[in-house]
């Protein structure tokens, strides 16, 4: 362990500076999101490499997901960096059109092409007048990160190819703008959840990605819901806004996801409120969830109340991860374990304008219990909070990535890995989010504290 920095033991980081344990991609790396919709394929202009490194760290080293990462790309080198790559792009795109075939294709710029100024919005436009389902999106690598480059993406796909409408509005559908794809290890999973339930009171929904969605079609329709769902402590919001002004369509903002049968009620409570459902299917189909929910609950509250366990149950946590999973799962141990919150750490870097609402959240994370959030990008920072936190008369247990095994150890604690990257989970379709999903992550943690006392 290195010499510790004199540094604050509360504050965010500075902004700027080298980065360790970098735990995000650039804004390239939103070519995940395009390859999260069902039917899309992304065309990247850029250097050789760049798409496949930044599929590969969001992908392959984040809980082996896989996808498919068929990406065509101009792979520029010092030609088009003299001369320019329009032509070379232009060349791709043709040739990508007649030999692939696709709902959408989204052409994504990386740092190279925003550097020497290539117009490559007129490139694609030109095949977009022919009648190609082609879209363009700026995500020169610089820009940001793949957070913001998501955004960057929705954006394009709406204004380019979902076009304008007037028409009416279906009065059950609803856009959901919530987890990063591939970013959040349990996004397929999650995503699936929360259509499952949002259609479990009546609503039809555009989920938008993964294997839960109906793909481009769904992006096509986006006009004709009746409003969005922000569910996402900052993440969709400005695609929500945009929404507002372009279609005329209202959002409603939950910035916390919900975990297990008390809050996933609330949500959907509030939910049904504001579309305007009538409350009693609302109502039976809450009642019959949690009556499947409280069955296991019961079940394991044997183990938890020490009955059937000789273990040492931990009594904080630590959280270090992007702020959307970070918020929903201290919210769910707080709530409804009990446990106190130790440190919390926002590793994505939020907006400025959203970080007071992100910490008013954690200001109110139980009755009576609150939090305070450091947006720390740096893992050694990030570490170095941790370790100088008091932990006397508790026994912790930290929910981050593979980036906190060594930390974990130090302070004596398990390790749940909810974060990217993920090495020591292979994820396919996990859930920890509504009322399945919360099932399914107290049985991760509670399996990680047991091994913990028995293998170490």
């Amino acid at each position: 362990m290195p010499p510790l920095k004199n540094t604050s033991l509360t504050g965010d980081c500075p902004h700027s500076g080298p980065i360790e344990q970098v735990r995000y991609g650039c804004t390239l790396g939103a070519l995940a999101s395009v390859i999260a919709i069902p039917g899309a394929v992304p065309i990247t202009h850029c250097g050789p490499g760049c798409a496949t490194k930044q599929f590969h760290a969001l992908s392959g080293i984040n809980a082996y997901q896989g996808g498919e990462c068929y990406v065509p790309s101009t792979n520029m080198g010092n030609r088009e960096v003299i001369f320019g790559g329009a032509d070379r792009l232009d060349e791709l795109i043709a040739a990508t059109l007649r030999v692939m075939e696709a709902d959408l294709f989204v052409v994504q710029t990386g740092c190279i092409p925003g550097l020497i100024g290539d117009d490559v919005e007129s490139v694609v436009n030109r095949y977009r007048r022919r009648g190609a389902p082609i879209v363009f999106a700026d995500t020169a690598g610089y820009r940001g990160n793949n957070f913001t480059g998501h955004e960057t993406i929705a954006r394009a796909i709406i204004d380019q190819h979902a076009r304008d409408y007037d028409g009416p509005k279906h009065e059950r559908l609803v856009n959901v703008w919530s987890l990063l794809p591939y970013q959040n290890p349990f996004w397929r999973g999650d995503l699936a959840e929360i259509r499952r339930i949002l259609e479990g009171i009546g609503l039809e929904v555009n989920i938008l990605f993964g294997p839960a969605s109906d793909g481009v079609s769904e992006w096509k329709a986006i006009p004709r819901a009746k409003f969005n769902l922000v569910l996402s402590p900052w993440l969709g919001l400005e695609t929500a806004r945009h929404l507002e002004t372009k279609y005329g369509q209202p959002f409603l903002h939950v910035p916390a996801i919900p975990i297990g049968a008390r809050l996933t009620g609330r949500f959907l409570r509030d939910v049904a409120s504001f579309a305007g459902l009538p409350p009693e299917p609302v109502e039976a189909f809450i009642a019959r969830e949690e009556r499947d929910y409280y069955l296991y609950l019961r079940d394991f509250s044997a183990f938890y109340a020490g009955c059937t366990s000789q273990y040492r149950l931990p009594s904080q946590f630590v959280i270090i991860g992007e702020s959307a999973y970070t918020l929903a799962v201290a919210r769910f141990l707080a709530d409804q374990l009990g446990l106190l919150p130790g440190v919390q750490i926002a590793t994505e870097n939020p907006p400025d304008t959203e970080r007071d609402s992100i910490r008013a959240q954690f200001a109110n994370l139980a009755e009576g219990v609150h939090a305070d959030i450091a947006f720390i990008e740096d893992g050694f920072e990030a570490h170095r909070r941790v370790i100088e936190s008091d932990f006397t008369g508790h026994y912790p247990v930290v929910f981050g990535s593979t980036w906190e095994g060594e930390l974990a150890k130090r302070i004596g604690a398990p390790l749940i890995e909810i974060a990217h990257p993920a090495t020591d989970e292979v994820v396919l379709s996990r859930s920890y989010v509504g009322y399945r999903g919360a099932l399914q992550l107290l049985e991760r943690t509670y399996t990680a504290v047991v091994r913990e006392s028995t293998v170490g």
